[in-house]
């Protein structure tokens, strides 16, 4: 699926930044490298973004600025973990997760005691989607096992994580970067989160 993207000209015009601003941000890691696409025009070179995703991140960027330092909101945005580590009791405290979902994971895996970023991550996407109601609470179970097992294989390089069912038979499997997918028409996607603005999300929690 090809991406919708923006001009430069056009962000700067809808957003009311100034090209020194977006260029310092994206110096500040704020805006990922990536993000920043070179494609032939008639007037040579010109800069696109992913529409969606640079839009997202400089609401977030103005609406964190005027609390938080560049460096505070460039670690916020960014998709590296938190590192903390927390008990049983620590995580029903703070709330992070209902007790549904966190009941879920304790029946899975019983032998957890301590929870790392990571395992909150798997709590915190699988709560997400079963308090919308996106999924049931055995398609929470299976989006559980998916992370819990494979995760770290992918941790650091974004991507998504997919919930399909077909047939009343339901998949989860993770993606990592930006890769395409390609699967059966018959079958649909229930559930879409990508994994970096849950990081996101996540550690707003800790701020």
């Amino acid at each position: 699926m090809e991406q919708n993207l923006i001009s430069k000209k056009e962000l700067l015009d809808l957003t009311g930044i100034s090209y020194g601003q977006l260029y310092r941000w994206k110096r500040k890691n704020l805006i990922p490298e990536e993000w920043f696409i070179k494609k032939s025009s008639f007037t040579g070179q010109e800069t696109f973004f992913p529409k969606d995703k640079i839009l997202d991140r400089i609401s977030k960027i103005m609406n964190m600025k005027e609390d938080l330092s560049l460096d505070d909101i460039a670690n916020a945005v960014s998709p590296n973990p938190v590192v903390l580590t927390l008990n049983k009791t620590e995580v029903t405290e703070r709330n992070i997760v209902s007790e549904i979902t966190f009941n879920l994971y304790c029946e899975l895996f019983p032998d957890a005691e301590l929870f790392t970023f990571d395992k909150l991550l798997s709590l915190y996407i699988a709560d997400k989607l079963l308090q919308s109601g996106t999924i049931n609470i055995e398609e929470g179970r299976i989006l559980l096992e998916v992370m819990e097992g494979n995760y770290s294989k992918i941790a650091g390089q974004g991507g998504n994580i997919y919930l399909m069912r077909k047939s009343g038979i339901a998949v989860c499997f993770l993606v990592p970067g930006e890769k395409e997918i390609f699967f059966d028409g018959s079958a649909k996607i229930a559930a879409r989160e990508n994994i970096s603005a849950c990081i996101e999300e996540l550690k707003l929690k800790f701020s």
